[in-house]
C-alpha cells in the first residue's frame, strides 16, 4: 500500500509505481497465454513482424488473480477510498510491442476517455469529464521487464493537474477524446517526462487525467503490458464537492488542479 509520502507523490506527480504487485509465477502464467495469442514464437525473432499486436480482452482466471492481489486492493483503498472501486474482472486489452524500425502509429499524447460518445463503437467519440466518470485510475501492468529501450509508456509528470481546468467548463458532458487531447497536450507541454519502466509484476497506478503516450520499441525483447481502468463502485463516482470533505487522493488532485 502507498505510504503517506507515496500518496503525496501520487497527488503531485499523477502516478506511483507499486513494485512486485503481481507475483512472478502468476506473471509467467499470464505471459505464456499472451505469447500463444500473438501468433509469434518467443524463440524466433523473425516471427516478430509488426511493431504492435493488440490482444483482446483477458478475463481468464490467471488474469483476474493478477488484477486483484492483496497489495493492489490495499493500494486502491489508499488512492481511491474503501468501498469506492470495483474489483477487477480481468485485465482488458494488451498492446504487445515488438522491436521494430517501423513507426507504431499509435504513439500520440492523450488522456484516456471513459464516457461513451455518440457512437460507442468509435472510441474517438468517447468523452471525459471533470469528475472522470467511469474511471477512477489508469493502471499500467508490466508483464515483462521494461527498460527505457523497451517502449515504456511516457508520462508527463504533473500533467493531471493541467487537465481539470480544461474539463470544468464542459460540465457533466465533458469533451471528446481528440478535443481534450489537443488541449491537454498543449497545456502540459512544459511538464517533464517520466518512463514507466520496471520489472515484470510492477504496476503503475496513475491518475485518470495523466497525459501519456506510447513510443516505438528500440530494445531487443517484446514488451507485454496491460492498461486497464479501475472502475468506480456502483453509485460511488468521484466527487470533488464532498459535504464531509473526505476526499480521496484522486479527488484531492482534481481539486488541486482547479485551485481548490
Amino acid at each position: 500500500m502507498p505510504d503517506g509520502a507515496q500518496t503525496e507523490t501520487f497527488i503531485r506527480d499523477g502516478f506511483v509505481r507499486l513494485a512486485e504487485a503481481v507475483p512472478q509465477d502468476l506473471v509467467a502464467e499470464c505471459r505464456e497465454i499472451l505469447w500463444r495469442d500473438t501468433g509469434a514464437d518467443p524463440n524466433d525473432c523473425s516471427t516478430w513482424t509488426t511493431p504492435v499486436v493488440r490482444l483482446g480482452h483477458y478475463a481468464q482466471e490467471p488474469f483476474r488473480r493478477a488484477a486483484n492481489t492483496p497489495r493492489l486492493h490495499a493500494a486502491f483503498d489508499a488512492l481511491v477510498g474503501e468501498g469506492r472501486w470495483q474489483p477487477q474482472g480481468g485485465l482488458g486489452t494488451f498492446p504487445v510491442r515488438f522491436p521494430s524500425d517501423e513507426e507504431p502509429g499509435d504513439d500520440g499524447w492523450h488522456v484516456e476517455a471513459s464516457l461513451q460518445g455518440d457512437d460507442p463503437a468509435n472510441f474517438m467519440t468517447w468523452r471525459t469529464n471533470v469528475f472522470s466518470k467511469g474511471r477512477v485510475l489508469l493502471m499500467l501492468f508490466l508483464f515483462s521487464d521494461v527498460s527505457e529501450d523497451d517502449a515504456p509508456t511516457r508520462i508527463r509528470v504533473g500533467s493531471h493537474l493541467d487537465v481539470p481546468p480544461i474539463l470544468e467548463p464542459a460540465g457533466d458532458r465533458g469533451l471528446p477524446f481528440m478535443e481534450l487531447a489537443g488541449k491537454a497536450v498543449s497545456a502540459s507541454d512544459h511538464r517533464p517526462v517520466a518512463y514507466a519502466t520496471g520489472q515484470a509484476g510492477d504496476v503503475y497506478l496513475c491518475h485518470p487525467f495523466v497525459v501519456h503516450a506510447a513510443q516505438p520499441h528500440h530494445g531487443t525483447e517484446p514488451r507485454f503490458m496491460a492498461q486497464p481502468p479501475l472502475l468506480p463502485a456502483a453509485g460511488r463516482e468521484l466527487d470533488i464537492e464532498r459535504a464531509d470533505g473526505a476526499y480521496s487522493p484522486v479527488e484531492v488532485a482534481i481539486r488541486r488542479g482547479l485551485g481548490r
